[in-house]
């Protein structure tokens, strides 16, 4: 597709803002848009170092910077000599971001903003408060997406749980949920994104563990697992709450996979409070741990307590980071000798399988077989993080 090359940072959120922002000014071909992102400092850094490498490798083009790091600080970054411009965002949930619609999975927006005010979180700043896409633009969307030939959906937001309280509607995740299997039958596979373990009711909880379109893989917003540095966050679940939601997921759909973002070093953590995080890891079984070193984001409540030593919370991170991937490498042992639906993605040879793993085909499908091909595969062997198999 013709139009301005694009540089995204962030979320998947982002990612389909940047791309819906690159096929509406399709003509402009001397245009360079760096999407940015403000989760941490160093994503910020990240985008700093993006614009001056891009002015270097093309410096007749035009640098337009946009995203959550540019709306937080947009002088820092209309200051720099590289930079011809900002893009502002709009907050109108008129129609969703999509991301991917070239690739075998979409990532489809079905809301924006957040309502929560989480003492670490600059985002809200960057957003807003929480806005849902109707559930008429979201079907719309999907079904655009099984007309281009895509096998997977995946509904994105920043508070997705929240989704439908802009409206006052409760369970409103869980009815698109229902309306979109529905709507759209030829849909093989649905994914959510993450989720808050506060606001997964009965009737999202059922669909988890029921649909079989519905993908068994939970990524939670956790944060910690300490219920001292939980309440400090002003997170709503305790850490009894997280891990008794794990068990009872896993109690009524044994394949879920659980994934979670947890943040090392947040301010007043000490060794014990660190404990109840690491531990967390195997008490929720999580095998797709998302680690952040915490970084401190001006204007928010934890950037004014008692800050920990940079190397510390390195170490931290490092520490959470190994327990994760040691606990991953179990799971994926464990999978050695299942069958599973392997979703064939960019290389024609690699894909997710239903509890997102990732999985590499012995060689490629035969007869023309590519990309967005759906198969069944034996697993064999684990490379890495990286499971192998060959068509069952």
């Amino acid at each position: 597709m013709n139009g301005p090359d694009l540089i995204n940072f962030g979320c998947r959120l982002n990612i389909a803002e940047g791309e819906a922002l690159r096929a509406a000014r399709a003509g402009d071909t001397d245009v360079i848009i760096v999407n940015s992102c403000t989760v941490t400092a160093e994503a910020e850094r990240q985008a700093r170092q993006a614009i001056r490498r891009a002015a270097k490798q093309r410096p007749e083009a035009h640098i337009l910077v946009t995203g959550c790091a540019a709306r937080i600080k947009p002088d820092l970054f209309a200051a720099m000599p590289e930079v011809s411009g900002l893009i502002a965002r709009e907050n109108r949930p008129d129609a969703p971001a999509v991301s991917g619609a070239n690739h075998a999975r979409a990532f489809i927006e079905v809301q924006n903003g957040c309502d929560h005010r989480c003492t670490f979180c600059i985002i809200p700043h960057a957003r807003g408060d929480s806005r849902s896409i109707t559930p008429q633009a979201v079907v719309h969307a999907v079904q655009a997406a099984v007309d281009r030939g895509q096998q997977e959906v995946i509904l994105t937001g920043v508070d997705l749980t929240s989704y439908g309280a802009d409206r006052a509607e409760s369970g409103a995740l869980a009815a698109l949920v229902r309306l979109i299997l529905k709507s759209v039958p030829a849909l093989p596979r649905l994914r959510l994104s993450s989720l808050d373990a506060a606001e997964v009711d009965d009737d999202l909880f059922d669909l988890l563990t029921s649909e079989p379109r519905l993908m068994p893989y939970v990524h939670l917003s956790l944060q910690h697992g300490d219920d001292l540095i939980l309440k400090r966050m002003k997170r709503r679940h305790s850490r009894a709450q997280a891990v008794t939601l794990v068990e009872r997921l896993k109690a009524k759909r044994s394949d879920i996979a659980i994934g979670a973002d947890i943040i090392a070093g947040f301010p007043t953590e000490d060794e014990a409070m660190f404990g109840n995080s690491l531990s967390l890891i195997r008490d929720c079984d999580i095998v797709f741990a998302h680690v952040f070193p915490y970084s401190p984001r001006e204007g928010t409540p934890a950037a004014r307590m008692p800050q920990l030593d940079r190397a510390l919370i390195k170490a931290r991170a490092d520490q959470l980071r190994t327990a994760a991937a040691a606990h991953k490498a179990q799971w994926l042992s464990s999978q050695i000798g299942k069958t599973l639906s392997v979703l064939i993605e960019l290389d024609h040879q690699t894909g997710h399988a239903e509890n997102f793993a990732r999985v590499r085909l012995a060689k490629p499908l035969p007869n023309g077989n590519m990309r967005g091909t759906m198969t069944q595969t034996l697993i064999t062997g684990v490379d890495g993080d990286t499971l192998t198999g060959i068509p069952a």
